[in-house]
């Protein structure tokens, strides 16, 4: 452990606010970041490093650090996440042990889809969007990706293309129904990502 940094610990124990404000200025975006890559979550991340902080200043006057303050603090947030991931799983098992066999069904699949097979997913998604918006009629295609890629009214496009407003609705009408079919199954698996999160 490098000299100044148990000069920060020492000042710490001994309740210095500005030793406690470095290591929230020095470790707090790193640490959020290491949380994040556990819980797939910025918010939940925030709240536990925070927690951290907050405890490593309430015990500050029986800390044992020996190693570097950074590993220390990286390996503390990651033991925080693990605990908070393994309460979570076991939460959910003795919920899912009281449901009927239908909603035990649903969740599995939720679960199937849980991080880090949420890229996975997405990827997926967005790949099969884009091929279904790709099989649209020409029309049809060029009005819905005026409207929901460039965010062009029914009024600017109806202008730009030389066609009623009535048709860009048509074509929009049809885009939707298009897609909806060929992307149910897709949207199924989502709604059920959705629920479980």
């Amino acid at each position: 452990m490098k000299a100044d940094e148990q000069k920060i610990i020492d000042q710490l124990k001994q309740g210095e606010n500005l030793a406690y404000k470095y290591i929230y200025d020095q470790y707090y975006g790193l640490l959020c970041a290491v949380a994040r890559e556990f819980l797939g979550d910025h918010f939940l991340a925030s709240n536990l490093v925070d927690d951290l902080i907050f405890h490593l200043w309430e015990k500050r006057e029986t800390l044992d650090i020996t190693t570097s303050l950074r590993s220390y603090l990286v390996r503390a947030v990651r033991n925080r996440c693990i605990n908070h991931l393994s309460l979570e799983r076991e939460r959910r098992e003795l919920t899912f042990s009281s449901m009927n066999t239908d909603q035990q069904e649903r969740i599995a699949l939720s679960e199937s889809i849980d991080y880090p097979l949420t890229r996975l997913l997405e990827d997926e998604l967005e790949n099969e969007i884009k091929q279904a918006i790709d099989n649209l009629p020409s029309d049809c295609r060029k009005v819905f990706c005026m409207s929901r890629h460039e965010g062009k009214r029914y009024e600017e496009i109806a202008q730009e293309l030389g066609i009623s407003v009535n048709t860009v609705k048509y074509h929009m009408k049809n885009a939707m129904t298009r897609l909806t079919k060929d992307l149910s199954r897709y949207l199924a698996m989502l709604l059920f990502f959705l629920i479980s999160h």
